[in-house]
């Protein structure tokens, strides 16, 4: 991997593969680029189909920073290392997708520095990202507590599980998701006007539908992935065909 340093100092760590148009892939809670994007498929498919995947480690994730302060995970800032690469990269734009809360980080930066990025991904969220009441209180003591066996909220334990699996700071994962379950600042969806694709699968209960977040963008549509929940969507080939179709359009 090669590594940057943010604008408040935090050191992300990213990798590039290909050659083409450039595509920045933003990736989910817990993961890391490798797990989600090289592991699934997605680097592989898009490569062949002609792109530059550019594939940072979110901060506090993977080998990139892992600050303990919550401030340092707003959406906000993370939709900032976004910039901060393209601008490392010397690239002007780019194609941007995310999964999960590499999504929400995805259309926060869409809104902030939307001459940035072209068309946008937003997967494995849906309508859930629009409700207000997002309690991060129990993901946060799985995460904390040293004894898993006593984690009895089966969401939360999924949540401790993949950090375990990953090897994660959990201290920072914590941090980071109090963060990133505030309030999603659902009113600056209507000034997105680039291309949205929302996706979500069908049996996905973190995210909900797709439809009703696609309806909140003037140029947002949903696709759903049947038969799919929030982990297995990753890699789903329908997935991948629906995304390589909507940035060929």
């Amino acid at each position: 991997m090669d590594f940057f340093e943010a604008d408040d100092g935090v050191e992300i760590g990213y990798a590039v593969e290909g050659e083409g148009s450039p595509v920045l892939l933003a990736h989910g809670f817990a993961s890391t680029h490798e797990v989600n994007w090289i592991a699934t498929g997605w680097a592989k498919a898009l490569t062949q189909a002609g792109y530059r995947v550019i594939m940072p480690d979110m901060r506090g994730h993977g080998q990139s920073g892992k600050p303990h302060d919550k401030q340092a995970y707003t959406l906000s800032a993370m939709a900032a290392d976004l910039v901060a690469l393209l601008d490392h990269l010397g690239e002007p734009g780019a194609d941007l997708m995310g999964y999960s809360m590499g999504a929400m980080v995805s259309l926060v930066a869409a809104m902030e520095r939307p001459e940035r990025f072209d068309k946008i991904v937003a997967a494995g969220v849906g309508a859930k990202l629009l409700d207000p009441r997002r309690d991060p209180g129990p993901v946060i003591e799985a995460l904390l507590t040293n004894d898993p066996s006593s984690i009895e909220d089966k969401g939360a334990l999924l949540f401790r599980t993949f950090a375990d699996q990953n090897k994660q700071d959990r201290e920072a994962l914590a941090a980071c998701f109090e963060a990133v379950r505030a309030p999603f600042p659902a009113d600056g969806l209507s000034r997105i006007t680039r291309p949205v694709l929302v996706v979500a699968g069908e049996t996905d209960s973190q995210a909900g539908a797709a439809e009703p977040l696609a309806e909140r963008m003037p140029n947002g549509e949903a696709f759903t992935v049947p038969k799919r929940d929030h982990m297995k969507t990753v890699g789903e080939r329908a997935y991948k065909e629906a995304v390589l179709k909507f940035l060929g359009e």
